[in-house]
């Protein structure tokens, strides 16, 4: 019973994340997260461009709002969509595989749009950026391009915490090119645009607080010799008294 409701969870997950990516892709779609209470069930859409996921006067959300409840069966009233802004475009690798798949449908060259994407993540703070196109992308061949720069952890823990990934799929008119771009994040210890926890191998220096030093004037010269331990002084000892002499006959 308990492990078919969480693969049910997983199907309607996907499922919902696959039909806002086919309706929100111009809107930057970039993810979503469904929240359950015992009232109702709250679906936030995270995009680039919020506006355009409400539309005029809220009409296209409660477009979407509809398509969803009549889909999964849900009661009238209880499920409600709502949109969020991505705090951060060129943190979100969501946002940027979007963006080379429209600057790939355009015409732009692979290479130009697969390095303007790279510089716009690293100049956005990222720690390190891979981007990865891979089939038919001049010749009849299939090939795969790489095009990283920065910092990148590829295993443990910091690679779940530090890496946001994303995988999507270009319709090309020679075939379908795949589009995989990785971004590093940076240690934010408010836990906005990065993870809180640093990275295990962070080696924080601390720097002596000036005020506490005493100002040095001149030259000041230390012995480290050990301090020889003071000994003390011996008690005199009275002289035992003579034996008086003895007659011998």
């Amino acid at each position: 019973m308990g492990s078919s409701k969480f693969v049910a969870d997983g199907v309607f997950y996907a499922e919902l994340n696959e039909f806002f990516q086919r309706e929100l892709a111009a809107e930057g779609y970039s993810g979503c997260e469904v929240r359950v209470t015992p009232a109702r069930t709250e679906i936030i859409i995270r995009a680039t461009h919020t506006q355009e996921v409400l539309g005029e006067k809220g009409r296209r959300i409660r477009e979407l709002t509809s398509i969803v409840q009549k889909r999964f069966n849900f009661p009238e009233g209880t499920v409600e969509l709502y949109a969020e802004k991505v705090a951060a475009r060129g943190l979100c690798a969501v946002a940027q595989c979007e963006s080379l798949k429209f600057k790939l449908l355009q015409g732009l060259a692979v290479r130009r749009a697969a390095y303007s994407v790279v510089r716009y993540v690293m100049e956005s703070g990222a720690k390190g950026c891979e981007v990865i196109v891979s089939g038919k992308l001049r010749a009849a061949r299939a090939k795969a391009m790489k095009f990283s720069e920065g910092f990148m952890v590829h295993s443990g823990n910091p690679a779940k915490e530090y890496i946001d990934h994303a995988v999507r799929h270009v319709d090309m008119k020679q075939g379908v090119l795949g589009i995989k771009v990785k971004i590093m994040l940076d240690w934010d210890p408010t836990g906005r645009l990065g993870p809180k926890n640093p990275l295990p191998d962070l080696v924080t220096i601390l720097d002596n607080d000036a005020k506490d030093e005493a100002p040095i004037d001149g030259p000041v010269s230390e012995s480290k010799m050990a301090v020889a331990e003071a000994v003390a002084p011996v008690a005199d000892i009275a002289p035992a008294a003579e034996a008086a002499p003895v007659d011998t006959f």
